[in-house]
C-alpha cells in the first residue's frame, strides 16, 4: 500500500534538509546547502572571490546547473503564477496595426496614447533586452510562456529586470536601465478590470481554455496594488508587494478575498517614495544579506524573489509553497546561476589598451587606503610576481576560465557592511513598511526569510562598477566624476539614454552618462529621460564627507580622482 505524507510533513522535511547543520555536508551530486541564517558570515580568506559556486558542486555539475538556472531566469518556471495572460490572444493585441479596430480600442483602454504610437515597438518600450543573435530566442529576454488549462500563457521572468544591453551585447544579470514592467502592469491591470472574459474572447477570438486563463488572471489581479515609478529607470516592486499585501487578509497565508481587496489597509508605501533600481546579480556571491540596504537578514534570496514576484502577481501562497517544496532542484539551479554571474569587464567591451595602467596603479593606492575597508581588498594581476601570475593562468585554464591579463582582478576579499553615508533614505524606510506584512507570513517562516530595517545601505563590492551606472540605489548619480564631487556641486538634473555607441552614449573619462554639451541631443528632447534629483526619493546627497574629505579638507586632487576612476575601470 502506498502511503502519501501530508504536505506539511513534506514541507518540514524539506526545510529541515535546507537549514539544519546535520544535513550540511552532502555529496557534490546533491550540493552542500549554504548557511542562509541571519548569523551566516563569509570568511574572505576561505572565499576570496565570493561564493561563486554556492553549493560547491563539482565542475561538471556546476556548469550544468548554471546552464539550467540561466534558462529558468529567462523562462519563468513557476506554473502556479498568479497572473498568466493567454499568449495567442495577447500577442494578437500586441501585433495589432494602426487602422485595425482592436488597435484603437486597446490603445484607448490601456491609456498608452502618450507612451508609444504603435504596438510594433511594444517590447522596446517595455525596456526588455533583445536576445543574443545566436540564442534562437523569438522574443526579448524575460518574455516567458507557460501552459495552463491546455493553453499557452505569457508572462515575464527574472531577466526582464535583471538583463540589459551594453554597446550591442546582452548582459545577463545586469540592471535593466529602463524597466517599464511596473508601469505597464498598472496600465494592464486597469485595462483587464474593464474588459470581461466574454468581451476579451469576442475581441481576440480566445478559445475556452484561453478565456479561462484570462478570467483566472483577472481574478488574481483584484488582490494586487500597483504604483507608478517616480521616474524612468527605477521600479516600484517593493511598493507593489506591500500594497498588494494590504489588499489581502492579515493572516499567515495572506488569503485573498473581495472584501480585503476592496478595503485595503493603510500602508506607508501608499505615499512614501521607495523606488530603486533592480540589483546586479554578480554581487550576490559576496553577500549574506540581500538587497541594497541589507534588510533581508536570512533565507535564500531566490525564495524571496519568488515570494515578492508572486505576491505582486496575486498568487495563492499555499500553492506557491507547495510548488517550491516539490521543486527544490529549480530553486537550486536558479540560485546557482545567480551566484555564478560574472561582472562584465571593461577590456571585453572597450579594450584593455584604453586603460592607462600607470594611472590605474596610482588609483589602486588611493582605493586601498580609503575605499577597501568598505568595498573590499583587491589584488590585481599587476601585483603578482611572474611566477604567481603564471600559476593563476594555469589554474584558470584548468578550470575552463580565461587566463588573467594585466588589468584583471585576481582576488577580492570583501566583508559585508551596512553603512549610513547620508544617501537618500526612502528605500531604507520603505523596508519597515514591507517587513510588517512579510515577516508574519507562513512562507517567510517556512523558508527562513526575515526582514529588518537597517540604518543605512550595504557598501557593495565594486566589480563591474564601470557598467552599472547611474549610481546609488536610486540612480541619482550619472557618472563617477559626479560621485566624486561635493553633493552641492553634483548635477541636479541629467538626461539618460541607451548605451549603444560607446563614443557617443558613454563618457569613458567619467565612467557613465555624458553630461552637459556631451549629452546626445536626442536624450534632451525626451522628457521621460530627464532625471531630477530634487524629486522625493531621488536625492543625490551623501557618500562624500569622511570619504573624499578628512577633517573638512579634500583628500584628493583632481588628478588623484582621475587616477581612482582609472583604477575602478579595471574592476
Amino acid at each position: 500500500m502506498k502511503i502519501v505524507a501530508p504536505l506539511n510533513v513534506f514541507l518540514s522535511l524539506t526545510i529541515l534538509m535546507s537549514t539544519h547543520p546535520a544535513f550540511a555536508a552532502i555529496d557534490s551530486a546533491i550540493g552542500i546547502e549554504p548557511d542562509w541564517s541571519a548569523s551566516a558570515t563569509i570568511d574572505p580568506e576561505v572565499f576570496p572571490n565570493g561564493r561563486k559556486n554556492i553549493y560547491q558542486w563539482d565542475q561538471e555539475t556546476f556548469r550544468s546547473k548554471v546552464e539550467r538556472g540561466r534558462n529558468h531566469a529567462l523562462h519563468y518556471p513557476v506554473p502556479v503564477t498568479g497572473v498568466l495572460m493567454p499568449a495567442r490572444p495577447t500577442l494578437k493585441i500586441l501585433d495589432a496595426k494602426p487602422g485595425e479596430p482592436i488597435f484603437a480600442f486597446m490603445k484607448s483602454i490601456l491609456s498608452l496614447s502618450t507612451e508609444f504610437q504603435d504596438f510594433k515597438g511594444f517590447w522596446e518600450w517595455l525596456g526588455l533586452t533583445p536576445p543574443a543573435k545566436d540564442s534562437g530566442e523569438e522574443y526579448p529576454m524575460g518574455v516567458s510562456k507557460l501552459n495552463r488549462y491546455g493553453a499557452t500563457g505569457i508572462t515575464l521572468s527574472c531577466a526582464a529586470c535583471h538583463s540589459s544591453q551594453l554597446f550591442g551585447k546582452p548582459v545577463f544579470g545586469m540592471t535593466n536601465r529602463f524597466p517599464r514592467a511596473n508601469l505597464f502592469f498598472m496600465h494592464g491591470k486597469a485595462a483587464i478590470e474593464k474588459i470581461t472574459p466574454n468581451v476579451f474572447s469576442l475581441l481576440t477570438g480566445a478559445n475556452h481554455s484561453e478565456k479561462m486563463m484570462y478570467a483566472d488572471s483577472r481574478n488574481h489581479l483584484h488582490a494586487i496594488g500597483a504604483k507608478k515609478p517616480i521616474t524612468l529607470g527605477l521600479d516600484t516592486s517593493l511598493a507593489q508587494v506591500a500594497l498588494s499585501l494590504a489588499k489581502r487578509a492579515p493572516n499567515e497565508n495572506a488569503d485573498r478575498s473581495d472584501y480585503d481587496a476592496d478595503h485595503p489597509r493603510p500602508n506607508l508605501l501608499d505615499h512614501l517614495v521607495a523606488d530603486s533600481k533592480p540589483a546586479v546579480w554578480w554581487n550576490a556571491k559576496y553577500k549574506t544579506r540581500w538587497l541594497s540596504d541589507g534588510s533581508i537578514l536570512s533565507g535564500n534570496p531566490v525564495f524571496t524573489n519568488f515570494l515578492w514576484n508572486e505576491i505582486g502577481r496575486g498568487v495563492d501562497l499555499p500553492e506557491l509553497i507547495e510548488w517550491l517544496a516539490v521543486n527544490p532542484d529549480i530553486v537550486q539551479e536558479l540560485t546557482t546561476a545567480v551566484f555564478a554571474t560574472e561582472a562584465p569587464k571593461w577590456k571585453d567591451f572597450l579594450g584593455e589598451h584604453t586603460i592607462d595602467i600607470t594611472r590605474a596603479k596610482r588609483g589602486a593606492e588611493h582605493y586601498a587606503q580609503n575605499c577597501a575597508k568598505c568595498h573590499g581588498e583587491v589584488t590585481k594581476a599587476w601585483d603578482l610576481s611572474p611566477f604567481e601570475l603564471e600559476k593563476e593562468r594555469e589554474h584558470a585554464v584548468a578550470t575552463g576560465e580565461n587566463a588573467p591579463t594585466i588589468s584583471d582582478t585576481i582576488r577580492l576579499k570583501y566583508v559585508e557592511k551596512v553603512k549610513d553615508v547620508g544617501t537618500d533614505e526612502g528605500r531604507r524606510k520603505g523596508m519597515k513598511a514591507l517587513a510588517e506584512g512579510l515577516n508574519p507570513l507562513a512562507f517567510s517562516k517556512n523558508f527562513g526569510i526575515v526582514i529588518e530595517e537597517q540604518p543605512g545601505y550595504v557598501a557593495p563590492p565594486l566589480e563591474g562598477i564601470w557598467a552599472r551606472y547611474p549610481y546609488f540605489h536610486n540612480n541619482s548619480i550619472p557618472n563617477l566624476c559626479a560621485l566624486m564631487m561635493p553633493p552641492e556641486q553634483r548635477p541636479a538634473v541629467y538626461h539618460s539614454g541607451k548605451a549603444i555607441d560607446p563614443d557617443r552614449d558613454y563618457d569613458r573619462d567619467c565612467v557613465g552618462y555624458p553630461l552637459g554639451e556631451k549629452t546626445p541631443s536626442t536624450w534632451k528632447q525626451n522628457t521621460e529621460h530627464r532625471f531630477d534629483t530634487r524629486l522625493p526619493g531621488l536625492s543625490n546627497s551623501g557618500h562624500y564627507e569622511r570619504i573624499f574629505t578628512k577633517d573638512g579638507l579634500e583628500r584628493y586632487s583632481s588628478e588623484d580622482k582621475k587616477d581612482l576612476i582609472e583604477f575602478l575601470k579595471t574592476l
